[in-house]
């Protein structure tokens, strides 16, 4: 056996060893050939093993200058052989196969810059052994002695069964042992350099342990699908729970404003009234009427049938909103409030006095230190949800809410200077006064025309004095029609008394609705000064006091028959 560990045998080194030569193996020639080298190679049969010592140097490219050097003539008599070098470019002579010294011929060119070129070099005697040394590069492993890559296995589309392609999960081998079995009639080989552990292993059982996780996954994986698969099947076709009845006790429950069926059945679900939204939901899709189900407070059962809860919310006795009629006051709607809410008369009142700069009114609102209540006019007309157990100050905070979006959609601010008014708060003055004069919605768009002729300060007719009775009732916290002669009204003082102070109030004088907050901002063209209704169905306006004084007469008239 040669240093390398190579054994006696006839298998030449593989063609394509980057480390044999510097030229690689292109092809073979005829046996006894020549061989060049760095070119064309010569195979011969490995003969029985000789003791033979390999050259110290061989022919290297010289990566400076691309060329070969060659270094002179060598001998080495390790078989009994003769091998020759020649610097000049002789042949070099091979009698036979590696190990019998009988060798072709090869072309071997020398470097003739080379120094060292034509200078003989014993082998064995006359240079150091760099093998021995740690400088030594390891040396090729002989072609026969090599394991050629494995082919990648076709992946079956079958299960192989055991030890046949089987994943190393289901193995019960350790993570650290990953021997292999050596080939067949390899012995010594390559296993023997491993520390001897040639031979076949038993082969790898699988592990019971991997295989019952498996299972147990396998298993919680059909038991998520059957449960989903369960409750689909439950949501699609299955009965929704449901209570049975009419129910019993008392449940109130708000619905906020845009509130669809599931919502709606949210809110009844939470409160006790119903067993399960989807039983509302289908319940209310059911019922002809049950997409007309508004926002507002429901005074409810608990437990009743979705079917029955459906049918209550659509009656006018489950509703329990507090509805602000247009114009009305806010002394009116304080005493409403006390009264959903089951507190002492004056409690909302009190709180509003107390707390209306915390209730979210607009920066513009309450500019007159003469205003009598600053949230006048900001308790917007519609309807609220107020129930038992609410507090005051939240059901005001809705209403400032309320009017004003109102009011930002409307436009009051870009308005006011339009108008000649000071600013939002005088548009809403107004057309709190238009809500309180006007009897017919249909004449609102006329009644603003009056208000704005008679704020003018160059008119001829009131001389910039509105004359309202609503004014003078507002400031005497009445409602009446018999508010007293001019004369007397005019000896009134008060800031709301607008037969004695020109302009407007100091502020709203009730809470206008929609039609009336239009009509303000878009006033009809005219010069009515005046006007009267006298009757239900007919108002009449006037340019002068003459024509109006004729109005007046037509109205005592009507009175007259109405009341014989």
């Amino acid at each position: 056996m040669t240093e390398y560990g190579r054994g006696p045998g006839s298998e030449p080194w593989h063609p394509e060893d980057p480390l044999y030569g510097d030229g690689g193996w292109g092809g073979q020639a005829p046996a006894g050939g020549p061989s060049t080298y760095g070119g064309q190679g010569q195979y011969h049969p490995q003969q029985p093993h000789h003791p033979q010592q390999h050259p110290q140097q061989s022919q290297y490219d010289d990566w400076s200058t691309g060329q070969q050097q060659a270094y002179g003539q060598q001998q080495y008599d390790g078989t009994g052989a003769h091998q020759q070098y020649d610097g000049t470019g002789a042949q070099q002579q091979y009698n036979g196969g590696w190990d019998t010294g009988q060798q072709g011929q090869v072309p071997y060119g020398g470097d003739p810059v080379d120094p060292y070129g034509g200078q003989p070099a014993g082998y064995a005697g006359e240079s150091a052994d760099y093998y021995g040394t740690p400088d030594a590069y390891p040396p090729p492993e002989p072609p026969h002695r090599r394991r050629p890559a494995p082919e990648p296995e076709p992946e079956p589309d079958w299960d192989p069964g055991p030890d046949q392609g089987e994943h190393a999960f289901f193995s019960g081998a350790d993570d650290d042992d990953d021997d292999y079995d050596d080939e067949p009639g390899r012995k010594g080989g390559r296993g023997d350099r491993r520390g001897g552990r040639g031979g076949k292993k038993p082969k790898k059982r699988r592990s019971g342990c991997a295989c019952l996780v498996v299972t147990l996954v396998f298993a919680g994986g059909l038991g998520g699908v059957g449960y989903f698969g369960y409750q689909f099947y439950q949501d699609r076709f299955g009965t929704s729970p449901d209570y049975a009845g009419e129910g019993t006790g008392t449940a109130t429950v708000d619905i906020p404003k845009g509130s669809g069926g599931y919502v709606i059945g949210q809110k009844l679900k939470d409160a006790g009234v119903v067993k399960s939204v989807d039983a509302f939901v289908s319940a209310q899709a059911q019922n002809p009427k049950g997409e007309s189900i508004q926002a507002g407070v429901y005074v409810l059962k608990k437990e009743m049938s979705a079917k029955s809860a459906v049918e209550l919310m659509l009656s006018p006795t489950s509703r329990n909103n507090l509805i602000i009629p247009e114009g009305k006051r806010n002394s009116w709607v304080y005493k409403e409030i006390d009264t959903r809410l089951e507190l002492d008369k004056g409690s909302t009142e009190k709180v509003a006095k107390k707390e209306w700069k915390s209730l979210g009114l607009p920066d513009w609102a309450n500019t007159n230190k003469d205003i009598k209540d600053p949230l006048e006019g900001f308790l917007y007309p519609s309807s609220y949800p107020v129930a038992k157990g609410q507090k005051p100050q939240d059901v005001l905070k809705k209403m400032v809410a309320q009017a004003s979006v109102k009011y930002d959609e409307l436009g009051l601010k870009s308005k006011a200077d339009e108008l000649n008014l000071k600013d939002p708060l005088q548009v809403l003055t107004v057309a709190s006064l238009v809500q309180a004069e006007g009897k017919y919605k249909r004449d609102f768009v006329k009644v603003a025309t009056v208000v704005y002729n008679r704020l003018k300060p160059d008119n001829t007719e009131t001389y910039g004095l509105l004359d309202f009775d609503s004014t003078v009732n507002y400031a005497k916290a009445e409602s009446t029609l018999d508010t007293g002669t001019v004369d007397d009204l005019r000896k009134f003082n008060d800031p709301y008394n607008t037969y004695k102070i020109k302009g407007l109030p100091p502020g709203p004088i009730g809470n206008p609705g929609d039609v009336a907050l239009k009509s303000a901002l878009n006033p009809a063209k005219g010069n009515w000064y005046y006007f009267v209704s006298i009757n239900a169905d007919e108002t009449l306006f006037a340019e002068t006091n003459e024509q109006h004084e004729r109005n007046r007469q037509k109205y005592i008239e009507e009175q007259k028959k109405n009341s014989g």
